[in-house]
């Protein structure tokens, strides 16, 4: 059985299943559109949860919420499901097919046997379509892969019902509502409202402060922890940064194409201008990333390396609060 589905590659997985979804229900909506108007973007430093034994930093919203905002602001319905059950899920997901629906799942990565072993870890927030299945295997469209793929009902099982932080206990989704006309501008708006007012937060964890926070505690960490710990806590911070969801430099550049996109739909040409300097600040987080991993991989030839990315992160939080304040005066 194998339902008539599009697959199109993305740069995070969640943009691209809300994309991938909608084009197949008939809303030709793209990847960065889904993110701004979802208020995808943002930041939070949470010292008091450790994830792989170092602080929590996640520059994203919760799973779920950047579709779950998408389908407030332009008057969608999303059907969620999770379940207690195996059987239930398994029961579900082959209704849902029957009646011709790809639908939309959140798993765990580390039994997703097409991913690469070095990116296969705990981490249970990703995203894929099923659109069919054969008498061994599901269809599977995951937008980060350049092709669909497959995943047998065992491992489909264990993806499924993985356990730990944000097990998704089953959770498929899928739009079972658009209206013929949609309203862009008033999503865009409160999309970029919603992100401006998050990344400019007066707590001191969130947003741009958040970011700032981070740059002191880096300072602090050789001393504090010893240079082993230090290294493993920058090496986590990077990869949630790069390689989990693409956060940093990834997600800059997902904003800035979407300012891009919106300054057509809203005829702002300062949007487009904010777009560029999005695209710079994207640039900065991917060379932190970089400078980064030379300390914890030990090939950095400086002298302070600590205090150097420090004063890098420091610079593109002070950036970004220049750049969101710009922004939030654009749309105002």
């Amino acid at each position: 059985m194998e339902l008539t589905f599009t697959h199109h590659q993305s740069a995070h997985c969640e943009n691209g299943v809300a994309s991938n979804l909608l084009k197949n229900s008939g809303l030709n909506i793209s990847e960065p559109m889904v993110f701004g108007i979802g208020s995808g973007l943002f930041f939070v430093y949470l010292p008091f949860i450790k994830v792989n034994h170092a602080p929590a930093i996640s520059y994203r919203t919760l799973p779920g919420q950047i579709f779950n905002k998408v389908a407030t602001r332009l008057h969608l319905k999303i059907k969620r499901q999770k379940f207690s059950s195996i059987a239930n899920a398994n029961k579900a997901l082959d209704e849902n097919l029957k009646n011709n629906i790809p639908t939309g799942l959140q798993v765990g990565v580390y039994n997703l046997s097409y991913f690469p072993d070095e990116y296969r870890f705990h981490f249970n927030a990703h995203n894929l379509v099923v659109y069919g299945k054969t008498e061994t295997e599901y269809l599977v469209s995951d937008p980060v892969m350049e092709t669909v793929t497959t995943l047998t009902y065992e491992d489909m099982n264990k993806v499924r019902f993985a356990k730990g932080a944000f097990a998704p206990r089953g959770q498929m989704y899928y739009p079972i509502q658009i209206p013929k006309d949609v309203d862009l501008k008033s999503a865009i708006i409160k999309g970029i409202k919603n992100t401006c007012r998050d990344m400019l937060a007066p707590m001191p964890i969130v947003g741009v402060r958040g970011i700032k926070m981070v740059s002191r505690q880096i300072r602090k960490w050789p001393k504090k922890h010893g240079v082993r710990k230090a290294n493993h806590y920058l090496a986590q911070m990077v990869r949630m940064q790069e390689e989990i969801g693409t956060g940093g430099g990834g997600f800059r550049f997902i904003y800035a194409a979407f300012l891009q996109e919106a300054s057509v739909i809203l005829g702002n040409e300062e949007l487009k201008e904010l777009s560029k300097e999005m695209t710079q600040i994207g640039d900065s987080w991917r060379d932190f990333a970089v400078e980064a991993s030379r300390i914890y991989k030990n090939r950095s030839a400086k002298e302070d390396a600590y205090n150097t990315i420090a004063d890098e992160l420091l610079d593109i939080a002070n950036r970004e609060e220049i750049f969101f304040k710009k922004l939030k005066k654009a749309i105002s």
